[in-house]
C-alpha cells in the first residue's frame, strides 16, 4: 500500500522493553480434527509434575495465567486451577477478574476472538500476552501486520516461526498418511468410465479470501469437475449424506464418497506459509491426489516430492488441465503419487521429525493437547522471567535484567488478498471480492495502529481506538506518520 510509505513507531511497555518496526519490512481411520475447538474434549494436566518441576509454592504464591477468551480455557470444573508444569507451576483462570492482579504475569488471546476496541486497558507494565491462533488468517488480519502481531510476547500458530508452532495441527500421526488407499485404482477407474469426473471440488464457504472459486470456476472450462456444496455446485449429493458434508469429523459414509475420485480440489480459504488443514491431509489419507493452493511453502511438508499437485506450480488453469488429464489416462504416472504409502517411500525428514518431537498430541490420550502445552509453555517462562528479574533486583551488577521478548511478522504474518484467477485491474469495480477482502485487510492495518497508539498513550479505555484511528489518518494525511 503506497500511501503508507514507511512507520517507524516505538512501543514503550516497562520491563519488556521498547518495540520499533519498520511496516515495510483412538481410530486412525476416524480423524476428529483438533482445530474443531468447539467439539475438542479437555483434560486437565494438574496431577501431571514435570520431570523438572521441583516448584513447591503454595497456590497463593504462584504467578497467574489469564485466559482471555474463556471459551477457550481448557480445564474443567471451574475457572481457576493450578498447572504443574515441565519446570513450573502457574495459576491458571478464566476470570478477567484477576486482569489488574500484581500476581497475574501473562494474558493468553485467542487470535480470532481478539479484537482491538475489546483489548484489556490499560497494558500493565508487568503482564506479558500471549497469542494462540491456529485458525485461518482470514478470522483476524491484524495479526498479520507488524503492529498488531508486536504486541503479543509469545505465540502460538500454524507458522513454524512461532513460538509453539501448530504447523501439523490437521496432521494426527504419520500412519494416518499411510493407511491403505480407501478405493482402488482399479474402481476409480471403473467409475470415471461410466462418467465419474476425475476431480471433486466440494466447498460451502464460498467468497473467502483465497478467491479460490473464481480459480475453480476458470479450471472448470478445461476439465471435468463434479462440485457438490453451495459453491459452484453442479452435483447434488446423496440425500443421507447432506447433513455430514461440512462435518469437522470423517463420517465413514461420506468418507467412501468423495474417496471414489482421483483427484481432490483442496484449496485453503487463506493463503499463508504452513497454514494446512484437513483439505490436504485427509485426501492423502485416503489415497487421492490433492491439488493444492494455500501454504506457499506446503513442498516442506509432504511426505515425499511427488504427493501433491501444487497449483502454483502452473502457469495457467489450462495448463493444470493438460496435466491432470495426462495423469488421468497414465496409471504408471497417477500410482507414483500414491508411493508415499509405503513409509520407505517416506523421505520427507522435516515432517518425520516434527511429528516425532512435537509434545502435544492430535487425539492422543498420552500428550497434552495444544492448549494445555501453550499454557504451560507461557507458564514455564513467565516464572524463568520473574526469577531472572528477582535476580537483577537482587544484585544488578551480578545479574542481566531479562531481554525483552516480542513476536514479529514471521509468528503469523499473512499476505495481501490476491485474486483467484486475473490481476486486480482486471476485475470490474463493484466485484465482491474486490469490495471485502483487500479493504478488510488494510483496514484490520489500521485497527492494529489504533491498538498501538492507546498502549503508548496509556490509555484505560478502548472505545478510544477510532478517535486514535483518526488521528492517525490526519497525521498521515499531514506527512506526519
Amino acid at each position: 500500500m503506497a500511501g503508507r510509505g514507511r512507520l517507524v513507531s516505538c512501543l514503550c511497555l516497562g520491563l519488556f522493553g521498547v518495540l520499533c518496526w519498520d511496516l515495510d519490512t483412538v481410530d486412525r481411520g476416524a480423524f476428529l480434527p483438533q482445530s474443531a475447538l468447539s467439539e475438542m474434549e479437555f483434560s486437565s494436566i494438574s496431577s501431571y509434575r514435570g520431570p523438572g518441576n521441583t516448584d513447591r509454592r503454595s497456590n497463593k504464591e504462584l504467578p497467574i495465567i489469564l485466559w482471555w477468551s474463556g471459551g477457550l480455557f481448557p480445564h474443567f470444573p471451574g475457572d481457576t486451577e493450578r498447572i504443574d508444569c515441565a519446570t513450573s507451576s502457574c495459576l491458571a483462570t478464566s476470570n478477567r477478574k484477576v486482569q489488574l492482579y500484581k500476581r497475574t504475569a501473562s494474558i493468553i488471546f485467542y487470535g480470532t476472538d481478539f479484537r482491538a476496541y475489546e483489548a484489556p486497558l490499560p497494558r500493565l507494565r508487568h503482564q506479558t500476552w500471549a497469542l494462540f491462533h491456529e485458525e485461518s488468517p482470514m478470522n483476524n488480519y491484524i495479526l498479520s501486520h507488524g503492529p498488531g502481531i508486536r504486541l503479543f510476547n509469545y505465540t502460538a500458530t500454524f507458522r513454524r516461526e512461532s513460538d509453539y508452532p501448530l504447523s501439523l495441527q490437521w496432521l494426527p500421526s504419520l500412519d494416518y498418511l499411510l493407511q491403505p488407499t480407501s478405493v482402488s485404482l482399479q474402481e476409480k477407474n471403473r467409475l470415471r468410465r461410466e462418467g465419474l469426473a476425475p476431480v471433486l471440488y466440494m466447498q460451502s464457504h464460498c467468497d473467502v479470501p483465497s478467491d479460490r472459486d473464481r480459480y475453480v470456476q476458470e479450471l472448470m472450462k478445461y476439465i471435468q469437475i463434479d462440485s457438490y456444496g453451495k459453491c459452484l455446485n453442479n452435483k447434488a449429493l446423496p440425500e443421507h449424506l447432506e447433513d455430514t458434508a461440512t462435518a469437522t469429523g470423517e463420517e465413514p459414509g461420506f468418507m467412501n464418497f468423495v474417496a471414489r475420485y482421483k483427484f481432490h480440489l483442496a484449496l485453503e480459504n487463506g493463503l499463508c506459509p504452513d497454514y494446512m488443514t484437513e483439505k490436504l491431509w485427509r485426501p492423502l489419507h485416503q489415497g487421492c491426489v490433492p491439488i493444492y493452493r494455500g501454504s506457499s511453502v506446503v513442498a516442506d511438508w509432504m511426505p515425499n516430492d511427488h504427493s501433491a499437485v501444487i497449483i502454483d506450480d502452473f502457469a495457467s488453469p489450462k495448463a493444470l488441465a493438460d496435466f491432470l488429464k495426462r495423469l488421468d489416462e497414465n496409471d504408471d504416472e497417477y500410482v507414483k503419487y500414491l508411493e508415499f504409502k509405503n513409509p520407505r517411500r517416506v523421505t520427507n525428514v522435516r515432517l518425520l521429525e516434527a511429528l516425532e518431537t512435537r509434545e502435544w498430541g492430535v487425539n492422543d490420550m498420552s500428550k497434552p493437547n495444544y492448549l494445555n502445552g501453550f499454557e504451560c509453555y507461557v507458564c514455564d517462562r513467565e516464572n524463568a522471567r520473574l526469577a531472572a528479574e528477582r535476580a537483577y533486583r537482587r544484585a544488578p551488577k551480578k545479574n542481566k535484567p531479562p531481554q525483552p521478548r516480542m513476536a514479529d511478522n514471521s509468528h503469523l504474518g499473512c499476505p495481501l488478498p490476491s485474486p483467484g484467477f486475473g490481476d486486480v485491474p482486471d476485475l470490474p469495480a463493484n466485484d465482491g471480492w474486490l469490495q471485502t477482502w483487500p479493504q478488510d485487510y488494510w483496514h484490520s492495518l489500521d485497527q492494529a495502529e489504533g491498538l498501538e497508539s492507546l498502549i503508548r498513550h496509556n490509555e484505560s479505555d478502548p472505545s478510544l481506538l477510532w478517535k486514535h484511528i483518526q488521528n492517525i489518518a490526519v497525521s498521515r494525511a499531514r506527512g506526519k506518520h
